[in-house]
């Protein structure tokens, strides 16, 4: 007994001793990866926007919504895989990377994790009171968590194209601060965009997770033995009202981020065995799949205008307000620490880089407007308001960060 305990304290030091260093490692790969992904899904956007305002506008609209067949009375659609099926996975490596990071990352002390923390809850306040100060109406006010969410691939990208003036603490804390950021359109998707609970499909999806946790718990590490859970798991939210994509964000916070041996935890394998497939394949599908936007086509009516005008003050004015102030007053209250080498000008181009939403933006969107009219208008604003923050955050980067000395010789 006292020597099973011995070996088993030995592997779980070695264990800690390897995990700082495996986290530097996978922490690169994935702002790497992350910051290549913008690159595809700049691309894909305006693939997207070119084929739905070409003359062959018919063919963009029609494949997505082409029947594919039908499920318990649900039609299926391209569509409909792409955003209920594929991003699952997506937000199932969304789930791995939240569980890293509370585990081993950036967010793993308190003490570290309480700027990014304020930071995040300031960058989703402000944008939701600067869509709600115009869009406040009872037709267009379920909008006002569009603008809430920061996209990281993109944002990565436009920090990547500032080179060397941005120190590598930047990236991590913009990582970091995009991490929670996500939890919490996470949080924002399962409590207001949900509607007419139904108890029989929570079961179901407590069933499920309940079978998930005790397989865990006897040491089950075959993924096959996963799958018949985790899709009762997805049925059991789709079923319950929820969106069903939030079970990739549970299966992912509840892998192990521990391993028993010298081989990488199961959430390491997940995430370099999927982030990749998540960065250069669904992501950029998603793109094309909810970036088409007929600009002509777009109303200028009181409702829509409102709309458009809430998201994009929300992304370019309300983000960088809300994460700027949310920073200094966690600082002047001594609850969080800026990371050495940081100071206020690089708080403000984080701010502003923060603006940069896409991805969870667009989902949330789909999701907070049924009427087609509104929803156009949302995806334009998206899509106008982080091009335009990104802009002005580069401009601004390359005012305030200079660069090393080493590169002004």
């Amino acid at each position: 007994m006292g020597q099973r305990l011995g070996s088993k304290l030995v592997i779980l030091r070695a264990s800690m001793k390897r995990g700082p260093r495996r986290w530097l490692r996978s922490l690169q790969r994935f702002l790497e990866i992350e910051a290549a992904s913008g690159i595809l899904l700049a691309a894909a956007t305006v693939a997207a926007l070119a084929w739905a305002n070409s003359p062959w506008f018919g063919s963009y609209f029609g494949w997505l919504e082409h029947p594919l067949g039908t499920v318990a009375g649900h039609a299926l659609t391209p569509h409909w895989v792409i955003d209920d099926v594929l991003m699952t996975v997506f937000f199932f490596v969304v789930g791995l990377e939240i569980r890293r990071e509370l585990s081993l990352g950036e967010l793993s002390e308190p003490r570290r994790a309480a700027l990014p923390a304020i930071a995040a809850l300031g960058g989703m306040v402000a944008p939701a009171c600067a869509y709600l100060a115009i869009a406040g109406a009872a037709s267009t006010r379920s909008g006002w968590g569009v603008p809430t969410a920061t996209d990281i691939a993109f944002a990565l990208g436009v920090l990547s194209l500032l080179g060397r003036r941005v120190p590598g603490a930047l990236r991590v804390l913009l990582l970091a601060l995009a991490v929670i950021d996500d939890l919490g359109a996470i949080v924002v998707i399962a409590v207001f965009y949900t509607h007419g609970l139904r108890l029989e499909g929570l079961a179901l999806a407590a069933a499920a997770l309940v079978t998930v946790l005790v397989m865990l718990r006897a040491r089950v590490r075959e993924p096959f033995f996963y799958a018949v859970p985790g899709l009762a798991l997805w049925a059991g939210l789709a079923f319950a009202g929820i969106h069903p994509t939030i079970a990739g964000v549970v299966l992912g916070l509840v892998t192990p981020v521990t391993s028993e041996g010298d081989g990488p935890s199961p959430s390491e394998r997940f995430i370099a065995l999927l982030h990749p497939y998540v960065a250069f394949g669904i992501m950029p599908i998603f793109a094309l799949a909810n970036a088409g936007v007929r600009v002509g086509a777009v109303a200028l009516e009181p409702p829509e205008l409102a709309v458009i005008g809430g998201v994009v003050l929300g992304l370019v004015l309300g983000k960088p307000v809300g994460i700027a102030l949310a920073c200094a007053i966690a600082v002047r209250a001594n609850v969080g620490t800026l990371p050495a080498g940081l100071g206020a000008r690089h708080v403000v181009v984080l701010g502003l880089v923060g603006g940069v939403g896409f991805t969870m933006a667009l989902f949330v969107a789909a999701l907070a407007f049924e009427d087609a009219a509104l929803l156009g208008a949302a995806r334009l604003a998206v899509l106008g308001g982080s091009a335009l923050a990104a802009v002005i955050a580069l401009a601004v980067g390359r005012a305030l960060l200079p660069l090393p000395e080493a590169d002004r010789a």
